[in-house]
């Protein structure tokens, strides 16, 4: 029985080898990039392009390990919800009132400590952001917001 179950998983895990899901090897700067809307300096793009744009932009630089399922499979998902939730490549597309939003969460997924994922820092051990560069984003984040001018909700 136990010699059926292991030849089972074998197959399984054999099988899904073939799958392969669509990657996200596009363009991060594109012309609807964060920086083509709201000023971001140079010390906040390298953080968010270390530590943010494999899940929330167009490009995601994929590791060795992804062509194994199924942490390919699992980490393509993420990628996918990354970027639903926020598409730096895309940023521009957003109106005002969501951009404020979307920069609103920036800071406080990254002052709760919820961005970048434990998971991702496993393997990405350069994104684990210094306590000063998660203030230098957070101040970015409302001198933006700021020059928004979008009027909060009472």
């Amino acid at each position: 029985m136990k010699r059926k179950i292991l030849i089972g998983l074998l197959i399984v895990l054999v099988g899904i080898q073939f799958i392969r899901p669509a990657r996200n090897e596009g363009v991060a700067d594109t012309p609807q990039d964060v920086t083509h809307f709201v000023n971001v300096p140079p010390t906040v793009m390298t953080t968010l392009k270390t530590a943010c744009y494999d899940c929330h932009s167009d490009k995601t630089a994929y590791p060795w390990y992804t062509h194994i399922n199924p942490i390919g499979l699992w980490l393509g998902n993420h990628v996918k919800e990354g970027k639903a939730e926020l598409n730096f490549s895309n940023f521009a597309q957003y109106d005002r009132k969501r951009m404020d939003h979307k920069l609103e969460e920036v800071a406080e997924e990254i002052e709760e400590n919820h961005m970048p994922l434990s998971s991702y820092l496993i393997m990405h051990e350069e994104a684990n952001l210094s306590d000063a560069q998660k203030q230098e984003i957070i101040e970015w984040v409302k001198t933006e917001r700021a020059k928004l001018g979008v009027e909060p909700e009472p």
